[in-house]
């Protein structure tokens, strides 16, 4: 199958970048190189881009794509939460811009062997660097009841986090849950019929939270932050693109955060903590895709740009 993934906000997340064209830039989720190959467009002989991705085929497909650039581009498999190391291991300090763009591929959500999503019958896999033991189907069928109704809740949003949990633990009683079908049917009778016609695909956000706890996207995503922040050079930008709540949620705290980490208590006429901003969120709010792209690319319509600036 050919890796095809169209990157969303992809104009939008090029401007925002600033692109300095003697740069070194970071995309730390190089997916089909879409990002990649705009930011290597606009870059010197002096220029510099690293991409970084955990899965093999998106590495595949990457390397061909920007061959054109030949030695301005350095491909690591690696999970970007790694960069600080893989800086390091190239013998750089400090960085022009760095790009997250933190969605599931297209190429992964189609390709019916990742087991990524609940639209076909295939075994429960999930994992984005398939050199990892963890996968889907340990977590359905490993994992306690109170840990699933967590990880759904938690992750997912999911009212009926309980219920799909307490039926997941039934059923695993039965028979091993091999294939997506099989958690499918489990997750529809755990879901009240009303709520399964009002409120689209029922397995919907469990899958979700199934996947951000085999690939430990939030944690990763949390702990990668500040350390990207810091490796920026002055006036440096991180862009990073969301798809749902959690993700945009943890980046728009951090930012907040790193604008303004004064501890001191607000009544307080000067600051005596001594900490000062990292930079600055450019713009505050964050950046949606046009309606003519949600028009030409439905899975955009979630999609959130949030940049960050270093001083």
């Amino acid at each position: 199958m050919e890796f095809k993934h169209t990157s969303v906000l992809l104009n939008e997340t090029i401007e925002s970048l600033d692109i300095k064209p003697d740069g070194i830039y970071i995309d730390g989720t190089l997916g089909g190189g879409g990002h990649s190959y705009e930011i290597c467009r606009r870059l010197k002989d002096k220029g510099r881009l690293i991409g970084i991705d955990q899965d093999e085929d998106a590495i595949a497909a990457a390397r061909k794509r920007l061959e054109e650039f030949g030695d301005k581009v350095t491909i690591v498999r690696d999970n970007y939460c790694n960069f600080k190391q893989i800086l390091d291991d190239l013998g750089i300090s400090g960085v022009d811009g760095i790009v997250l763009d933190l969605g599931v591929s297209s190429y992964q959500l189609d390709n019916t062997e990742r087991g990524f999503t609940y639209k076909y019958d295939t075994p429960l896999d999930m994992r984005m660097d398939q050199r990892q033991q963890l996968t889907a189907k340990t977590i359905v069928n490993e994992y306690d009841e109170q840990a699933l109704y967590r990880i759904i809740r938690d992750y997912g949003e999911e009212k009926f986090a309980k219920n799909i949990a307490k039926h997941i633990a039934a059923a695993r009683k039965e028979k091993t849950i091999e294939t997506t079908y099989e958690l499918n049917d489990i997750i529809k009778a755990a879901v009240p019929a009303r709520m399964r016609v009002e409120g689209g695909h029922p397995s919907k956000r469990t899958f979700q939270a199934i996947r951000i706890e085999c690939n430990r996207e939030l944690e990763v995503l949390e702990s990668s932050l500040e350390d990207m922040v810091n490796m920026l050079n002055p006036f440096g930008r991180l862009c990073i693109i969301t798809f749902h709540s959690l993700e945009d949620r943890i980046v728009k705290n951090a930012f907040r955060e790193m604008e303004n980490p004064c501890t001191c208590p607000p009544d307080f006429p000067v600051c005596v903590c001594g900490k000062v901003p990292y930079g600055k969120a450019v713009p505050h709010k964050a950046i949606l895709p046009s309606q003519k792209e949600i028009e030409e690319n439905k899975r955009s319509k979630s999609a959130k740009l949030r940049v960050f600036e270093r001083i």
